[in-house]
Order: C-alpha cells, then structure tokens, then sequence
C-alpha cells in the first residue's frame, strides 16, 4: 500500500516538473538570427527569453523602464557607477533577473562585458550640466558613439537610443544641439538604431513639476509663455518596452511628446491650486541677470540651474509652432501601442507633498486650461 502511495507521488511530482510544452509563437528570431525563446506564465516569474542592458538604468526613466522591462521576465542587466543608486532595482524582478555590473562610460571593455549577452541595449544616459569629471558632449556624443560601436561589434540586434523631443542641431542650447549630435553618431555607427524623443518627462522624483513647486522663480522666465508638451515618465517606460516585441520599428525615430500644449505659467498656476498654496511672489528675473547667477551658482556648490538650462527656459518644444496636426505629432504613441495621460489626471499624485498637513486630505479641484494653451 505504502509503494503504491510513493509511486502514484512519483508519477505526480515527474508530471508536474515537466516543462510546459512550446509553440512556434514561443520562439522569435531577431534582425541577427539569435534565437529568443520564452517559456513559463505570463509575468514576473516569467522568461521572455530576452536580455536586455540599460545603461542610464539609475536615472529618472531608467527605474521605471527596469520595472516594466522586468515585470514582462525579461533579464535585464543594469550597469551602475554609484552602488547605493542601484540596490533597489534587484527588487523590481524575480530572483537572478537582474543582474548589476560596474561600468565607466569611458571604459570599452566594461561596456563590452555589460552588453555582450544582450539581444536589446537600450541607452539612457543624459547629463544636465557639465561637471568636473563630464562635458556634456562627452556623455550625449562620445559616450553614445561608443556605446552604439560597441553594441554593433557585438551582434545586438536592437539599440534603443534615448534623445530629446528638441534635438536640433542649430538649437541654441548645447543640451539639445549635442543631443542632436549623438543621434547622427549613433546612426553611424548602428544604422539600424532606434531613436525615440520624448518631451520633458514628469513623475514622483522628476526635475519637473517638483522643480517648479521648489523653485518656481526659474520657471517664470519668457514671463512663463515658453510653450511645453510633458510626457509622463510611466507611458515614455511603457514605451520604450514595448519596442522589444516590434522589431519592425528598427531604424525608426520616434518622438513621443505630451498630450497637450501648456504654458510654463499655466503649470505654475496647477501647482498652485493642486497644493492649495498662495501663488509665488517671486519676480520675474531678466534672462541676463538669470545668466548671471546661474554661473555664479556654478561655482558656490552644485547648479540649482544651469546657464543652459536658462536658456532652454526660453525655447518652445518641438511641434508647438502649429507646423503639425495632433495626428501628426501624435502618430508615434500608436505605433508604441501607449495612450499617452494628460498631466492633470497624475498632479495630485505627485504634488499632495507640497500640501499643508490641515490641506493634506481636501479633494483635487483643477483649474481650467486657458484657451491659449
């Protein structure tokens, strides 16, 4: 009786660890001819049988986009410079699905060794403003050059390089002009990159909306008439994870602004009524006198804004002009299968920290849009 109960537990636990049966739609075959290969259920414990490398992964986009690519049971490896920048990112996916490694974007070989298992590289890497140690042309073209080298060297079947809606190479900011630099290297050098623009990108830590409720005197710059299309940090992630199951859309540039043309002055006046504080009295500050102090600030302690980033104060984003149809510029979420949110459904979300603790718990009341925005 008692080898009849272990046989029958046998035969239970031998049908129960066979690997459940694949189909042809379990395996995909990339630009490169390298077979990936899913397997198990749907999800986080899933294995979608791609590897992906996001360099920029500590940054404000990359965290989100590790998250969507990990929840999806993709391997994702995360190249960091600062090890407390990167614990939490172990979390976002099942036991060995994320795998950190130490990397300089000067270092080739690092580079190499971060990549040479992926089939997708995705390049997030972005600097503000110049520091000791980095030009900001080191990090938008060299860097991006070196890395689309690399990758290209190693069989990578998909680079995803991460630009700016307002890259422009005559712009008159450096930010945008080097943007627009390291897209044309790139292409070079894996000319069958994808290159996505997003607008500027808003969430729970952005430089954004928190940077307009902490420091509203550098946003009332162009007396706050420059024109802006902000995209929500978890649709640009969504995105840009998407691209992994369409293939198709290699080579391709993308631009992925906000739903809506807003003002700086309108997002100032729905800080103001979302945290249900008195507008800002501060003044409007001449743009030579901003460029003024935005040097000095350079050199006191860290820069509370850039010199450059005074001057992108006064430059509308891209496809704001009227130039385009909302179809036109909006054609680009379809192809990424993302309905991009309007700002105001997620303001309070972000924004209920600035409230008082007796406002803390009053319902969200939106003001109206003015008709020129």
């Amino acid at each position: 009786m008692l080898a009849s109960s272990s046989s029958r537990m046998l035969r239970l636990q031998r049908t129960l660890s066979k690997p459940a049966l694949r189909t042809y739609h379990d395996l995909v075959t990339t630009p490169t001819n390298k077979p990936v290969v899913s397997h198990g259920p749907p999800g986080y414990s899933a294995v979608s049988g791609h590897v992906a490398t996001v360099f920029g992964c500590t940054g404000f986009l990359g965290r989100y986009l590790v998250a969507k690519l990990a929840k999806m049971g993709t391997q994702v490896i995360i190249p960091y410079r600062d090890e407390d920048e990167k614990r939490h990112l172990k979390l976002t996916g099942d036991l060995g699905q994320v795998v950190a490694m130490e990397w300089d974007i000067r270092n080739e070989q690092q580079i190499a060794e971060c990549l040479r298992h992926s089939d997708v590289v995705y390049n997030l890497v972005g600097r503000n403003y110049n520091t000791k140690n980095f030009d900001i042309a080191d990090v938008h073209v060299d860097g991006a050059q070196r890395i689309a080298r690399i990758a290209a060297e190693a069989g990578v079947s998909n680079l995803v390089h991460v630009s700016h809606l307002n890259a422009s190479a005559s712009s008159t900011s450096r930010f945008y002009a080097t943007k627009a630099r390291g897209e044309e290297v790139v292409r070079e050098a894996f000319p069958a990159a994808t290159i996505v623009r997003p607008g500027p990108l808003y969430g729970y830590e952005d430089k954004f909306l928190n940077n307009m409720a902490d420091w509203p005197i550098w946003w009332k710059l162009n007396e706050g008439q420059t024109k802006t299309r902000p995209a929500h940090v978890m649709d640009v992630a969504q995105a840009l994870a998407n691209l992994i199951s369409k293939p198709h859309l290699a080579g391709s540039l993308l631009s992925l602004p906000g739903p809506s043309i807003l003002t700086h002055e309108y997002l100032l006046h729905l800080i103001d009524t979302v945290t249900l504080r008195p507008p800002s009295g501060a003044p409007i500050v001449p743009k030579k006198l901003a460029e003024v102090i935005s040097k000095v600030a350079q050199n006191v302690w860290w820069p509370i804004v850039s010199p450059d980033e005074i001057e992108r104060r006064y430059i509308d984003d891209a496809g704001t002009d009227g130039s385009q149809t909302e179809e036109e510029l909006l054609k680009d979420w379809d192809l990424v299968e993302v309905h991009p949110s309007e700002i105001e459904a997620h303001a309070l979300t972000y924004l209920r920290r600035f409230r008082s603790a007796e406002n803390f718990p009053r319902p969200l009341v939106l003001p109206a849009r003015p008709a020129a925005a």
